[in-house]
């Protein structure tokens, strides 16, 4: 269902990216011929998308190491026995197969999901968030990411992310040979390596802008994935329930930005704040908790 979703959002990208920017190009001139142009177009897709689904195949690899993760087959505590029975039970309720299951070391109380696929996904929690939480709160933390993989969200992320990419990439090039076509309108310089290095500098901008509305639209997306797996948590667990786990994480330790582990502090419960909410992965944790009283 989500290949077809992607497949379907790719196809109105290209859609409509070829609309405007045909639009565009004529608007100012700017002659590509077919070939170059839909070659431009396909390069555009390829590259976008295949670093994303790499990435989604290499995920649960990845966060393994990044987080130090210990995988649980025989629980050696009491604490690992529960988290074994109450993901298993809440997967048996739900019909989702059981994930992997791991400890990482952290005293920032915290916990993700992460895989290419429901049936091969990976749940691990933080020792801070064994240690601070009771067993109710860890069971919404739990449902949560449980939430995460019925909803098939490393998945769709992913998607978005490839769809994105091929939108900066073929905007980026459109606008800068615009802009150049322009600049050599009103100049009598008909250098060559003068037009390919501003053709360079402006593409380079152009990447960083439409990077940056991209970034907004996808963390939008992140946003809008945790309200509905707060949602899905409630109403597998009760709301209580996930709302105590939430009032827990206010007074844990927030987590802090690491570069080695960026890629998937998305996919944590708890995510790291910034200057403005528009590039946050999750929305402030008052906000999800009056959210859920709301249901």
């Amino acid at each position: 269902m989500r290949i077809a979703l992607f497949l379907g959002m790719q196809l109105a990208v290209v859609l409509l990216v070829g609309i405007v920017s045909s639009v565009l190009m004529n608007l100012f001139s700017v002659h590509i011929d077919s070939m170059s142009y839909y070659s431009l177009l396909f390069l555009c897709m390829i590259m976008g998308t295949v670093g994303s689904v790499i990435s989604l195949f290499m995920s649960k690899m990845m966060c393994k190491t990044a987080y130090k993760v210990k995988c649980i087959t025989n629980p050696e505590n009491s604490q690992e026995a529960f988290l074994l029975n109450t993901i298993s039970a809440l997967c048996a309720k739900e019909g989702i197969k059981m994930p992997e299951v791991g400890i990482y070391p952290s005293a920032d109380p915290n916990a993700f999901a992460t895989g290419a696929t429901k049936d091969s996904a990976l749940i691990a929690v933080s020792t801070g968030l064994l240690n601070s939480m009771s067993e109710t709160e860890i069971k919404g933390v739990l449902g949560h990411e449980i939430g995460h993989i019925r909803n098939g969200d490393m998945v769709t992320m992913a998607l978005l992310q490839g769809v994105l990419n091929t939108f900066v990439y073929f905007f980026s090039f459109i606008v800068s040979q615009i802009i150049v076509s322009a600049m050599q309108k009103n100049s009598d310089s008909r250098n060559s390596f003068a037009r390919g290095a501003s053709f360079y500098l402006i593409n380079s901008l152009m990447q960083m802008v439409f990077g940056l509305i991209a970034t907004m639209i996808l963390m939008w997306f992140s946003r809008y994935r945790e309200y509905k797996a707060d949602a899905f948590s409630a109403d597998l667990s009760g709301k209580m329930c996930m709302i105590s786990a939430l009032e827990a994480l206010k007074r844990g330790i927030q987590p802090e930005k690491k570069e080695e582990q960026s890629y998937m502090q998305a996919l944590c419960i708890n995510g790291v704040s910034t200057v403005s909410e528009l590039f946050m992965s999750h929305p402030p944790l008052d906000k999800r908790i009056a959210a859920l009283k709301e249901i």
